[in-house]
């Protein structure tokens, strides 16, 4: 008898809190947004660079919503270039990276457009694609899968 190996979905609020380890963030407030179909991360200071023929992408992350006290700076690979229309309703092309992502007990990998948001609420909105099959949004609720990644970001204001 063969196993599938399947997807566990599972309930989540309109926001919670996540992390990006490979990008060495312990932990992000996102906003789930299923208007939006790439997730998106608030970047600054972005800079583009090749290694042996890849594009590369290095940048800043204020994790915090508000706050320009914490930065952390990352780098990823460039897998893909592509326009999104913003919240504005104007189209901008945008580096596109691919990393996982910890969501309360779940990780998978994710792509994630880099822009800034500056002036949004959230650093990070999660789009419907990175949900897709996994995540159940319950529109009335905060914060289901737990607050123990917020406690990073405590003593930092």
């Amino acid at each position: 008898m063969s196993h599938k190996n399947t997807i566990q979905r599972f309930e989540s609020g309109w926001r919670e809190w996540v992390a990006l380890p490979e990008l060495k963030i312990p932990s992000i407030k996102v906003k789930l947004d299923t208007g939006a179909r790439t997730s998106s991360l608030h970047t600054f200071d972005l800079e583009t660079f090749e290694v042996r023929g890849q594009l590369r992408v290095k940048f800043g992350v204020h994790p915090i919503q508000r706050s320009t006290k914490a930065e952390i700076f990352c780098t990823a690979d460039v897998i893909d270039t592509r326009i999104v229309k913003n919240s504005g309703g104007h189209l901008e092309e945008r580096y596109v990276i691919k990393t996982p992502i910890i969501f309360g007990e779940h990780q998978w990998p994710i792509e994630i457009t880099l822009s800034n948001r500056e002036d949004m609420k959230f650093r990070m909105l999660l789009g419907r694609e990175a949900m897709r099959k996994r995540v159940s949004i319950i529109p009335d609720k905060s914060y289901l899968t737990g607050r123990k990644l917020a406690k990073h970001y405590h003593l930092m204001g």
